[in-house]
């Protein structure tokens, strides 16, 4: 009996470490994505957009790293968006209707050109200033083929789309990557983005904008020439918020 007894505890503890092998395997490893928190992620928005009747290819989103603009004289007596108070990172400049070769601006539209506090204030979460609002609307917005609700709404839409590294929303110090660091972070952070979707721009080797490109149904794309002025610094600076 005791012969019996021995080799019934061995089989139950080969099964025990068998089990437990199985186990750990099975357990879910954490990575480099995980924890630089650069990880790609889903789309946080993918409801359908207003339905452009405009004549031109495609949008791209531009992303205007506040701090820059911020340090600049124009910033520096921007209220809305500049201040102690205040820690924007990127902020949406515009959404820009664009051509594969040049785009339109100042279009003639039936809609008013003032955008209504309501409207514009509705906005400030990602867009600060009723300057910057008005602007962009008179400009791009009126060769979007959209109303202003509309317009605003599609510009909401994209920038909602799109997933910022955590690394670059607020930054509390100065940072200071390369152009292609910065790209790499923002495909990583986004499925389907690619680094021929994206273009840096700089100022007195800040980083000044990140401008996107997007499918009028606003699915990333890739374009040529959305940089425009695109940074050619190997390195750039994003300085803090103030």
């Amino acid at each position: 009996m005791r012969r019996y007894s021995g080799l019934g505890a061995l089989l139950i503890f080969m099964a025990a470490a068998a089990w437990f092998a199985i186990g750990d395997k099975q357990a879910p490893q954490r990575n480099e994505c995980q924890d630089s928190g650069n990880c790609r992620t889903e789309k946080r928005d993918t409801a359908p957009v207003p339905t452009s009747t405009g004549g031109f290819d495609f949008y791209v989103l531009a992303l205007s790293w506040s701090p820059t603009y911020c340090s600049s004289d124009e910033g520096s007596g921007n209220r809305q968006q500049c201040g102690t108070d205040k820690d924007y990172g990127f902020i949406v400049h515009g959404l820009w209707p664009q051509n594969e070769r040049g785009y339109p601006e100042s279009c003639d539209s039936r809609e008013p050109e003032r955008v209504p506090d309501s409207l514009g204030r509705s906005l400030f979460d990602i867009m600060p200033s009723m300057g910057l609002i008005g602007h962009q609307w008179r400009k791009h917005g009126t060769c979007s083929g959209l109303s202003q609700a509309d317009y605003f709404k599609t510009l909401r839409a994209a920038w909602n789309r799109l997933s910022i590294p955590a690394d670059l929303r607020r930054p509390q110090t100065s940072k200071r990557l390369s152009g292609d660091e910065i790209v790499r972070k923002m495909t990583a952070a986004n499925a389907g983005l690619g680094k021929d979707a994206i273009a840096l721009t700089c100022n007195d080797g800040q980083l000044d904008e990140i401008r996107i490109c997007f499918t009028k149904d606003l699915k990333f794309r890739d374009c040529a020439g959305a940089g425009r002025q695109s940074c050619r610094k190997n390195t750039v600076t994003l300085p803090a918020a103030p």
